[in-house]
C-alpha cells in the first residue's frame, strides 16, 4: 500500500495598514501648511509694498544683472547686500527711512561726508601735536624749556600756549622785546606749523598787574596785542607762511590761566591754535559779517582744557 503524502497548505497572510497608524498624512499635511503660510506671507508683502518698490522688485527678477551693474531701487546699497545697510550699521549715509525726500538724502550725505573729514582732521591734528612733542625731546634749546610749552587738543583745534615762569620770563618786564630764547622756540614751532594745510590763531595774555597810568593810555590791551604781533613774526621768521596767520589779538588779562591768580606769571602767555576747519570758517564768517554757523565755536583761550605744566 502506497504512503499518502500531506497536502501542503500555503497560508498568505494580507497585511493591512490602518489609515490611524500611519504617519505619511502628517508630512503631506505639514507641507501643505507651510505652503499656505508662504502664501499669505506674500500676499502680506505684496499688499504692503508701495507701487514703485512693486516695480522696482519685477524689474529685479526680469534683468537681475542689470539691476546689480546699473544701479536702482532693488540694487540695495553698494556694501551691502540689504538696502542701506553696510558694516557701520550706525551711519546715516545710505539709510533708506519711508517718505524720505531726495532734499533728506543729500543732507545725510553731506552730514556723513563732513564728519569724515572731521574725523581725517582731528588726526592729523593728533599727528602733528606727536610732532611738536618729538621736536622738543630731539632739540636741546627746546627741552630744557618744554615746562613752558603746553600743547592739547581743544574744541578749537590744536592748542600750543608758551607760558612764563618766575624766573624766566618770555619777555622783557612790561615790554614787548621777546627773549632770545623765545625767539628760538617761536621759530622751531614756525617751522612745524608750516607743514600742515590749517590756519592760525594767535593771542597774546597778559597778568593783571596794572601800569602806573592805571588803564590810561598805554596799557596791558597795548601790551598783550605788541606781544601777540612779535610772535606772529618770529612765527614767519622761522619759516611759517604768513598767509596762515588768520587772527592775532591781545586779550590782556581778561582771560586767567585756568584757576591761576590774576596777577600769577603763568597769565603771561601766547597762545597759538592751530584752527580746524569749523573754527576756520566760524572766524571768517563773523569777521566778514556774515551769519555764524548754527553751532557756535566755544572759546579755547582760558586753558582749562590744557595739561598740566611738564
Amino acid at each position: 500500500m502506497s504512503e499518502q503524502k500531506a497536502p501542503i497548505v500555503v497560508k498568505r497572510i494580507r497585511k493591512v495598514v490602518g489609515g490611524h497608524h500611519g504617519g505619511a498624512w502628517k508630512i503631506a499635511y505639514a507641507d501643505f501648511v507651510t505652503a499656505m503660510m508662504a502664501f499669505f506671507l506674500l500676499m502680506w508683502l505684496l499688499g504692503s509694498t508701495a507701487k514703485g518698490d512693486l516695480s522696482g522688485i519685477a524689474d529685479y527678477f526680469k534683468t537681475p544683472l542689470k539691476v546689480a551693474m546699473q544701479g536702482g531701487s532693488g540694487s540695495g546699497d553698494s556694501s551691502s547686500v540689504i538696502k542701506g545697510g553696510g558694516t557701520d550699521l550706525t551711519r546715516k549715509a545710505g539709510q533708506v527711512k519711508k517718505g524720505e525726500t531726495e532734499a533728506e538724502k543729500k543732507s545725510y550725505n553731506l552730514k556723513a561726508a563732513q564728519a569724515e573729514l572731521e574725523r581725517r582732521e582731528a588726526e592729523k591734528l593728533k599727528q602733528l601735536k606727536k610732532s611738536l612733542e618729538q621736536a622738543i625731546e630731539a632739540n636741546p634749546t627746546l627741552k630744557q624749556f618744554k615746562r613752558q610749552l603746553l600743547i592739547d587738543i581743544t574744541n578749537e583745534g590744536l592748542r600750543i600756549q608758551i607760558v612764563d615762569e618766575q624766573n624766566r620770563p618770555m619777555f622783557n618786564l612790561a615790554s614787548a622785546e621777546l627773549q632770545p630764547y623765545t625767539k628760538i622756540i617761536l621759530r622751531e614751532i614756525g617751522k612745524v606749523l608750516n607743514d600742515v594745510q590749517n590756519r592760525v590763531s594767535l593771542s597774546g595774555h597778559t597778568d593783571a598787574v596794572q601800569y602806573g597810568n592805571a588803564g590810561r593810555g598805554y596799557s596791558n590791551w597795548e601790551l598783550s596785542a605788541d606781544r601777540a604781533n612779535a610772535s606772529r613774526r618770529e612765527l614767519i621768521a622761522g619759516g611759517m607762511d604768513e598767509a596762515k596767520m588768520l587772527r592775532v589779538v591781545g586779550l590782556a588779562a581778561s582771560v586767567p590761566f585756568k584757576d591761576a591768580k590774576s596777577s600769577d606769571p603763568v597769565n603771561r602767555r601766547i597762545s597759538i591754535i592751530v584752527m580746524n576747519k569749523r573754527t576756520e570758517e566760524a572766524v571768517t564768517k563773523q569777521a566778514s559779517g556774515n551769519t555764524a554757523s548754527d553751532e557756535d565755536v566755544t572759546s579755547s583761550e582760558s586753558g582749562q582744557d590744557s595739561a598740566p605744566p611738564r
